[in-house]
């Protein structure tokens, strides 16, 4: 990697506190493009037009991706003088559409949850480190990183609120439900303190449960509760408790506020999810619904 971009990289993280992932992705899509043309603070604006063949056989997604990487890097090259034009002109600007998030409906949950409830009724530590890894999942909605993430001292004892440090650095504050509250009393309980550890799910070696961990524990528990383990995943989990908090009534922004999206319109995807709701939403509060039924 060249001093460009690891100059780059490292204003990433001190500046705007991008996560560990956010980084890793960003280096490895650099690394690509730097293997594919040189040094990006000189490549030559014909040499970066190259790229549209090189990617070619790429989703749309993964396109778009690594050209957003290049061109906020040759902004940042510009910006620090290493450079004297920006060539993210040059870059593909593929057309995508957000995919719908999958929906787990109310049946499923509750199928995973009653297995889990039954397996943790055991008193195994690991079946109720299960069960209130599930809860806040699809209690609290959420992310696999910010969950595996949570330190021991997270644990809420009074307020039924736990502090989560979320993409970036940016902390929110996120309730805990009862049911949540008391499978991480059992889990404490039973959670191992050899090696010490500071998190609340620690792993063996006495860091915290890895996210692909977490994923195949969501995926043994669904294929025991009869569904499809490939349905299952923890941000299928945040996407029910997001879907299903919008058809109780939540108000959009609160539900922003709860998952830590930095940006409305991410959150407005559940909309296009909830369209059942939307539509009965419109016949009985619009002006002429209620019209036609005076009428």
């Amino acid at each position: 990697m060249s001093a460009a971009t690891q100059a780059f990289l490292e204003m990433l993280a001190a500046e705007r506190g991008a996560a560990a992932n956010t980084l890793a992705a960003y280096r490895r899509d650099l690394d690509g493009a730097e293997d594919a043309l040189g040094d990006l603070a000189k490549v030559p604006r014909a040499a970066v037009a190259r790229l549209a063949g090189e990617w070619a056989t790429l989703a749309p997604s993964t396109v778009a991706r690594k050209a957003s990487a290049l061109r906020q890097f040759f902004g940042f090259a510009v910006d620090e003088g290493w450079r004297g034009d920006d060539p993210s002109g040059a870059l593909p600007n593929p057309r995508q559409r957000r995919p719908l998030p999958k929906v787990l409906g109310h049946d499923a949950v509750r199928a995973l949850l009653e297995r889990a409830e039954l397996e943790a009724a055991t008193g195994k530590s690991a079946a109720v480190r299960q069960l209130a890894l599930l809860e806040m999942l699809y209690g609290s909605g959420l992310r696999a990183t910010e969950l595996v993430g949570l330190p021991l001292s997270a644990v809420p004892r009074d307020a039924p609120l736990i502090t989560v440090t979320g993409k970036g650095g940016q902390a929110r504050m996120v309730p805990v439900s009862e049911r949540a509250r008391e499978a991480l009393t059992r889990w404490t309980a039973l959670r191992p303190s050899d090696p010490p550890s500071k998190f609340l799910f620690p792993s063996r070696g006495g860091k915290h449960l890895s996210r692909v961990r977490l994923f195949q524990l969501l995926k043994e528990l669904a294929a025991r509760a009869d569904l499809d383990p490939a349905g299952i995943s923890p941000h299928v989990l945040r996407h029910a408790f997001a879907t299903h908090l919008l058809e109780g009534g939540a108000d959009l922004r609160v539900l922003q506020t709860l998952l830590g999206h930095a940006d409305i319109s991410t959150t407005q995807i559940y909309t296009h999810v909830d369209a059942a709701r939307l539509v009965e939403l419109v016949n009985s509060r619009h002006p002429l619904a209620r019209r036609g039924r005076t009428d």
